[in-house]
Parts: C-alpha cells; sequence; structure tokens
C-alpha cells in the first residue's frame, strides 16, 4: 500500500498515537505526543457515590526536579558591546551572572531579529520556520513566508504541554504583519503558541516612551508612573507575574522569555543614563575597538593575536570627522550605552526577583546579549528618526546636531552611526544583517545554573541559537515531541549543549551551520568558514547579481576575527563548501535567495499576503483603533478621498477624526476650536496643514479631504483640497510624502490619536486627543496613479 502526501501524515500521527496509548501501561505518560492523553475514565456499579472512591485526578506534571527557564534576550547589541565580553559598556548583572555560570564565546544567532526568535524557540532553522528575514520582508517563497508551521512547535509548547507555567514579556515580532488585525488568525501570537501570559508589543520595535502594548491579544493603555519607559514597565510585568505563579503553585516550575526592545532603535533612555557616559566616546570608534580587543585579549574571551579588520571602506575613519560630527557621534554613543546598562539594570531586578523567592538556585538562565550584531542601519551620520531609512531618506549631521540634547528623549526616534556598530561588534568588521561575518552573528551568551553547572569558565564549542531549545529539552528532562496538536513535527535542527556547560574541552557537537540573509551567506563546518559579502546594511538599492560574488574562506580556529582570507591557498576547500553551502540551501528551503530589502516592506512588491490586497476602498466606524499599517489600506503613492461624516455638537468639536502614525509621520484629520485641519507629517521633518478658518456650526457635517497625487514615482507630493457639505474651506500643498512606511508600530485609529500625536498641539494620547463630537463612519477611497 503507497501512502503518500496528506494520507502520510494522517498515518503517521495515527501510529504514534497507537504507539503511545501502548506503551501507556508502564505508568509514565508519553510525552512525545501532545498533548498528553489522559486516560479513559474508570466505569462504577454503586448507585451511591459514599460507597465508591474516586480515581486520581489527572494533571499534567513537569518531570521530578526539572529547572525553571529564563531566556533573556537583549535586541540588537553585538559581541563587542557589553563589558562581560571586553565590551565598554557597563552591564553588571550579565558581569555577576558569568562569573557565577559560563561565558559562550562562540555562539551564533542569524543577524536580524525574527529568524533569530523563531530559531530560538523552536530548535529549527531560520528557513524552516519561514522566517528567512523580518516578518515585514516576507515574500510568499517556502523558506520566507513569514508564517510558522504546524509542524514546527516552540519551545512554549512544548513546556507548557509538560506542565509548565510560561510567560513572555517584551518585544514578539514572530508574527506575520497581516496576522495582526482583529480578524486575526491568532494562531502565531504568543498566546496561542504557548505563552498562558504575554506582556508586550507585536512588532519589531516599539517608541519606548509611548509604546503600543498587549496583554495577550488585547491593546491595552500602559499604566502611567513618573519617568515611564517600557522596559522598565515589562519588567514589573515579569516580576509580577513570576511571584504570583510561584506564591499560587510553588512546585509547578516556570519558563520566562524575557525580550527587551532594547537596544533596538529608537534608543530611548532616560537622560541621566545616557550622562553617565558623558565624555567616554570622545576618542572615536577606531579607538574603542582597538581597547575593546586589548580587553578581550587580556581576559582570554579572543585569543592573543586576534587581529582587528579593516573598518568597511564606506565608514569614515574618526580622525577624519570634523569636529561637529564628531561631538554629534559621541552623543549618540552615550545614548546608545546608557540604554544598554539600563536594560542591563532591569534584568538585574528580574534576577534579584528569583533570588528573592528562593528560585534563582533551580532557575536555568541564557542570558542572550544580541539577537544579531549591533545595528548599523543608522547610515553613515545616524538618524534622528529612524524611520527614514526605511523611506530611503538621508539625513545630514546639519540637520540632526541641534537636536544633541534631545538625542534619546520623547522627541526624538533616533538610530546612531554605524560606524559604533561596527566597534560595538569588535572584534569583527561587519554588523546586524551581515550573515557572512561574525559581527553579523557572533553573540556573547552566559549560561547560569547553580544547581546544573559549576561558577566560572568560558565555553569555546560552535554554538547556535537553534541549540538553545534543544539544550532546555535534555535540561528538563524532557523528550523531543513528534506530534503536537495532531501535527507530526519536523525534527530539531540544533544540537543540545548541556555536554558542554561542566565540560570546557568537549567536543564540539555542532559541526556544520549554513547563514544567510538578503543575500549575504555563509557556511561554517568543522572551524573552516567559507562566506561572501553581497550587501552593506546601509545599501538598500539594486545590488549586483548573486551569482557574481565573491567568496573567501577562514579557518576559524587560527583566526578568531575573520582577519586572513585562506582562499587563494586553499581553493579546492573553499570549492568543497561552497557546495556544501548549496546542499544546506537546498534542504531548508533557503533557496531562492532574495537580496531585497526595504521594497519587500511592500506586500504587492514582496509577493505575499496582504490583508488589504486589491481594495480601494475602506470604510471606519467608531472604535476601530490601533490598526497596524500592514492591517490599514495603503494611501500612499496614490490619490486619496477621505469622507468623514460626523455631528458637531453645541459649542463645537475637538479632537482627531482619524490619524495613521504619529509624532515621526503620518497623517490627521482632526479639529482645533472648532475648525476642521488636515496635517500631513513628513517623517518628523516637516508638516504640511490645510486649515478651516472658521469652526463648524453644530449639526450633522461631511468632512472631506481630496488628496491629488503628482504621480510619477514614489513619495512624490500633491495638492490637497479640504471642504464640508460640498464647500471648498481650504486648499494647500503637501510637497512631499513617505513612500514606504510611516511607521513600526503606530498604529491608524479613528476618534483618537492612540501614541504620539502626528500634529503637535492638540494634546498625547488616547485620552487627550479624544473626538469630542460623534463619528457616523469615515471612508477612504484610493484612485490608483
Amino acid at each position: 500500500m503507497k501512502i503518500d502526501g496528506k494520507g502520510s501524515a494522517i498515518f503517521l500521527t495515527g501510529f504514534l498515537v497507537f504507539a503511545a496509548i501502548a506503551g501507556a501501561g508502564n505508568g509514565q505518560p508519553d510525552r512525545t505526543i501532545l498533548p498528553i492523553a489522559e486516560p479513559d475514565p474508570p466505569r462504577y456499579d454503586q448507585l451511591d457515590a459514599r460507597d465508591a472512591t474516586p480515581p486520581v485526578q489527572f494533571e499534567v506534571t513537569a518531570p521530578e526536579g526539572a529547572p525553571n527557564v529564563v531566556i533573556i534576550l537583549i535586541d540588537d547589541i553585538g559581541f563587542g558591546g557589553p563589558s562581560a565580553f571586553g565590551g565598554p559598556i557597563a552591564t553588571p548583572t550579565l558581569d555577576a551572572l558569568a562569573a557565577e555560570g559560563v561565558r559562550y564565546t562562540n555562539f551564533h544567532t542569524t543577524a536580524l531579529c525574527s529568524p533569530t526568535r523563531n530559531a530560538l524557540k523552536t530548535g529549527r532553522n531560520h528557513h524552516t520556520t519561514n522566517t528567512g528575514s523580518i516578518m515585514e520582508t516576507a515574500t510568499a517563497f517556502p523558506g520566507n513566508t513569514g508564517r510558522l508551521p504546524n509542524g514546527v512547535a516552540p519551545i512554549a509548547q512544548t513546556l507548557r504541554l509538560n506542565g509548565y507555567s510560561t510567560g513572555a514579556f517584551g518585544k514578539w515580532h514572530e508574527t506575520a504583519p497581516w496576522e495582526t488585525s482583529v480578524s486575526g488568525p491568532f494562531d502565531r501570537w504568543p498566546t496561542h503558541q504557548g505563552f498562558d501570559k504575554f506582556y508586550g508589543f507585536i512588532g519589531g520595535e516599539t517608541d519606548q516612551w509611548y509604546p503600543l502594548v498587549y496583554d495577550g491579544v488585547t491593546k491595552v493603555t500602559p499604566p502611567q508612573f513618573e519617568g515611564y519607559h517600557f522596559t522598565v514597565d515589562m519588567t514589573n510585568q515579569a516580576i509580577q507575574w513570576v511571584k504570583a505563579q510561584q506564591s499560587l503553585t510553588p512546585d509547578k516550575p516556570f519558563f520566562m522569555y524575557f525580550a527587551t526592545g532594547a537596544v533596538h532603535a529608537p534608543h530611548h533612555v532616560p537622560k541621566d543614563w545616557a550622562d553617565r557616559y558623558a565624555g567616554q566616546f570622545d576618542h572615536g570608534w577606531d579607538a574603542v575597538r582597538v581597547e575593546t580587543v586589548a580587553r578581550q585579549v587580556e581576559a582570554g574571551i579572543v585569543p592573543a593575536g586576534t587581529e582587528l579588520p579593516p573598518r568597511p571602506e564606506d565608514l569614515s575613519a574618526w580622525e577624519d570627522l570634523d569636529d561637529n560630527s564628531r561631538r554629534l557621534f559621541a552623543r549618540q554613543a552615550e545614548v546608545f550605552a546608557g540604554f544598554l546598562s539600563h536594560t542591563d539594570d532591569q534584568v538585574g531586578r528580574v534576577v534579584d526577583a528569583l533570588r528573592d523567592i528562593g528560585e534563582l538556585d533551580n532557575t536555568l538562565i541564557f542570558y542572550i546579549a544580541g539577537d544579531n550584531g549591533t545595528s548599523a542601519e543608522g547610515g553613515f551620520v545616524g538618524m534622528f528618526n529612524e524611520m527614514t531609512y526605511f523611506n530611503q531618506v538621508t539625513e545630514s549631521v546639519e540637520d540632526l546636531l541641534p537636536l544633541i540634547d534631545e538625542w534619546g528623549g520623547p522627541f526624538t526616534f533616533p538610530h546612531m552611526a554605524a560606524g559604533w556598530a561596527v566597534a560595538f561588534d569588535a572584534p569583527f568588521a561587519w554588523t546586524k544583517q551581515v550573515a557572512s561575518d561574525f559581527g553579523g552573528t557572533r553573540n556573547g551568551m552566559v549560561v547560569h545554573w547553580p544547581d546544573g553547572i559549576d561558577a566560572g569558565g568560558m565555553r569555546r564549542q560552535f554554538t547556535h541559537v537553534i541549540d538553545v531549545a534543544p539544550t532546555i529539552l535534555e535540561a528538563t528532562g524532557l523528550p523531543e515531541p513528534k506530534v503536537v496538536n495532531g501535527t507530526p513535527q519536523i525534527p530539531i535542527e540544533g544540537t543540545s549543549f548541556l555536554y558542554s556547560f561542566n565540560d570546557e574541552a568537549a567536543p564540539e557537537r555542532h559541526t556544520t551551520q549554513y547563514f544567510e540573509m538578503f543575500g549575504n551567506r555563509a557556511i561554517y563546518r568543522d572551524g573552516w568558514f567559507a562566506r561572501t559579502l553581497h550587501r552593506a546594511p546601509w545599501e538598500t538599492g539594486q545590488q549586483r547579481p548573486l551569482d557574481q560574488d565573491q567568496w573567501q574562506l577562514f579557518d576559524t580556529r587560527r583566526d578568531f576575527s575573520l582577519s586572513r582570507d585562506l582562499s587563494a591557498q586553499h581553493p579546492e576547500k573553499l570549492a568543497e563548501l561552497e557546495s556544501v553551502f548549496m546542499e544546506e540551501a537546498r534542504k531548508y528551503h533557503v533557496l531562492p535567495i532574495d537580496d531585497r530589502t526595504v521594497e519587500r516592506a511592500n506586500p504587492a512588491l514582496a509577493g505575499r499576503l496582504d490583508l488589504m490586497k486589491g481594495r480601494s476602498s475602506l470604510t471606519l466606524y467608531p472604535g476601530m483603533d490601533g490598526m497596524l499599517e500592514n492591517t490599514f489600506i495603503n494611501i500612499k503613492n496614490s490619490s486619496m478621498t477621505l469622507t468623514a461624516n460626523v455631528d458637531i455638537p453645541e459649542g463645537g468639536a475637538q479632537g482627531v477624526i482619524i490619524a495613521q502614525g504619529g509624532r515621526f509621520g503620518g497623517w490627521s484629520l482632526y479639529m482645533d476650536e472648532g475648525r476642521p485641519i488636515y496635517t500631513y507629517n513628513w517623517l518628523g521633518l516637516d508638516r504640511y496643514t490645510i486649515e478651516a478658518v472658521d469652526p463648524l456650526s453644530a449639526g450633522p457635517a461631511e468632512i472631506v479631504v481630496q488628496f491629488d497625487y503628482d504621480g510619477d514615482g514614489l513619495g512624490k507630493g500633491g495638492d490637497a483640497i479640504l471642504s464640508v457639505d460640498g464647500i471648498s474651506l481650504a486648499k494647500g500643498r503637501i510637497d512631499k510624502t513617505q513612500p514606504l512606511i510611516f511607521s513600526a508600530d503606530e498604529t491608524a485609529d479613528v476618534g483618537l490619536d492612540n501614541q504620539t500625536p502626528v500634529a503637535e498641539g492638540i494634546g498625547i494620547g488616547r485620552d487627550q486627543t479624544r473626538f469630542t463630537g460623534t463619528i457616523r463612519d469615515i471612508v477612504i477611497d484610493l484612485q490608483q496613479p
């Protein structure tokens, strides 16, 4: 009998379930089939319950002695940033855990956010999880669709179904952007991916001062307290959760995923934390690289004789910069350093809480200092508003210098210059997005587990982010599940590194690993590393053809920093490894490779699913707010008619009728002192306002904004007319528009402006910007050029 396709899956599932039932007679639950099957209930002959003995109640519990597990994941910091790995930025919590645990100096990520996170929590390569790049640049090709397959159960799901309490706090960035509306589906949200509790933001970044926060799948208004900062807020939530969980169920182990939005842009941090680093980076990024490597060698983190590869040739030497540039760039580094130290301080609060409740010794902590290398997406001079990068707009030192005193505060959405990314990735040459250099993929990791690890020491075995999940399974005494929720599982592709916890000399077991991101690609095998550098992070245009890339070869056993290309000496080894890369690429759905970057943020260009595909009209109603950009009609690069049917109360109306975006880019129709006003905010750099002179009378009103786009390309301008009940009240020119994206986390809102305001002066946040009239409906009609 031949069974293939869907039939083979059904047959395999049935066989495994039968095997589980057959093996249940040994008294132990079969944990390879999840959820664990409940036993058949007994049947009774007794009429009166007082004459019968009740059965033992079925309950799934974790294996005896299984430890708690905590994963701490910091965003966008490279190997040479934290002090625990020789960097110039103080991370005392990471230092203390390293002193009591072990440091891994050969641990690797995928070079980008979403791919690392899915790989971390599933034990599979990022293309196996359909996360070949970040969610916002997903395509239609296998390996890059942005949708985690049902056959890849996250470690949180496995732990929860084996008796753990599970909580996730902070950044998620693993849900396809078209699955973030009220229509769902919610399958790939945290609370449907194995977490009992989620408190955080769903996308790739958020404003730390005014975040978009969800509790489970419900958007919530963050608490108000003096000096509010999201990292502090998420830490409060994590501590409250773990203390309550242990108070109520002290015998039930917990799994906490604590993933900060820090230190991803925007680099938002209380000023006093940034000021702690005043003057410490005045000598520049080249000197910081040299000093970092010297500390790394002295501490034994990198071998003596490690050479610094030259910085990328596109980046300036510090000595070649003018005084204004140096002053600006030094402050950028101070803010970034303060941001990391502030984040590590919040991690310290979590560790202290575990100690306070007596759970620290029996908690296996993975503190991963970066989901990729430090980000160079700030370009050559940094950015007042990170969204300029995603709209391919270049800022200048002259633009940024007047903002130096506000850098990191609520009126900036900043990113630092790329020279600092290279410095904080020392001793390597490249950065985030560059999967073909260890500056993009090698991150410091500390593992702390007093009940399971002898204190101190370093581990130099090659390890990868896909190795964390199988390590957790081995440490907790759980088998890899074969079937979860009726779906046969793709086998875990990582290798447990529990063998290295107490044996620094153990031979490494993860011996082959591919890397790929936006065309940058490499292969590691048995100490050899072959790679090609296809594009730099600041290059967003078309690159040379992939088949014209030149490959290099390195022996990582003798060349820690990838400074000596051996391709000319060993052409046969290079050819062998190029062939291995193609084998791995075919095996794990890496092919075909797509080297496009920001243009893939446009669903039409990417060819992926799109909630608004084909829509030229959208009708909105009161209560529709918090709509992320990929779940809202795309008004960019086209003409538009916006029609709002409202009722004006006696005395006039105030507040926002509809807005999309916020302080750093977007548009808004609102009323101020009873007058209708339309404002287009171009990246927080320019604002164009069309406003009526006189207030509207009480009663029903049809307010219309007609925008006629100039056409002939992306990001062009156009003419706008504001009218009420068919009478034109104001006209104006909008010189330019945002071509690709308004915001990563600011939303479209009916009847209010949810986070930061598109138009300053009418308040901030939900309560202050609420429309005081009545909205019946709002219709947006597009006319494509």
